[in-house]
């Protein structure tokens, strides 16, 4: 056998194997490409939740700076505080123990309250979410005028509303909700503690939210 032949028999097996790596290379090279495809969309996804986030931030920032500049004059008495959006009137302010009968100093209280959410729920084409709160006492009625809590709730949050639509609200910006001792701001282990449990909140809310709340009732 030739030499020349020789080389060509020496060369023969080679081949194979530079195909082989060709085929791995573009494997490695396409999978690259689709990693970075996808590293580049979670990117492109974060980026937009942020961005969303911030709006988000910023909406909800204008709305509280507006509302307490709606409220200056009630939050200045001490008597309503604002949190997260949340008006908050204590209950002892609003009404006596265990009971739904508003006090006359409540009544005048809610009545500075109506014009300006007025202004502020029209500008905004929102409603308004008033909801009774308790602590966890049993009732102590001697008349069992509320079964539970939730009662009671639910009874203070309905006279509010009708307060507030006996002062010039209209009735089609507001809605009752009642959450008895659910969500509690402080432990109920002490009296401070159940005393700022047992409050009245009123919250701007989209219309649309109305229809979600948990035992919403009308005026």
């Amino acid at each position: 056998m030739s030499e020349l032949e020789e080389r060509e028999d020496s060369l023969e097996p080679s081949a194979p194997v530079w195909a082989v790596f060709g085929d791995l290379m573009s494997g490695l090279l396409g999978a690259f490409v689709l990693i970075l495809m996808g590293v580049l969309l979670v990117q492109i996804d974060l980026t937009a939740s942020l961005q969303a986030e911030v709006e988000k931030r910023k909406v909800e920032e204008t709305r509280r700076m507006a509302l307490e500049k709606a409220l200056a004059i009630p939050l200045q008495s001490g008597r309503v505080t604002l949190n997260n959006g949340r008006i908050g009137i204590s209950g002892s302010v609003l009404f006596p123990l265990n009971s739904d009968q508003l006090r006359p100093e409540g009544r005048q209280l809610l009545k500075t309250l109506v014009q300006p959410l007025r202004v502020y729920l029209g500008e905004r084409d929102e409603m308004l979410m008033v909801s009774g709160f308790t602590d966890d006492s049993p009732i102590q009625d001697g008349n069992r005028r509320f079964s539970d809590n939730l009662e009671l709730s639910a009874q203070r949050a309905l006279t509010v509303t009708r307060a507030l639509i006996e002062e010039g609200m209209p009735s089609p910006l507001l809605f009752a909700a009642a959450f008895g001792a659910e969500q509690p701001v402080a432990a109920n282990s002490d009296e401070r503690g159940r005393s700022l449990n047992r409050r009245v909140e009123m919250a701007p809310v989209p219309k649309a939210a109305k229809a979600a709340s948990p035992q919403t009732a009308r005026p």
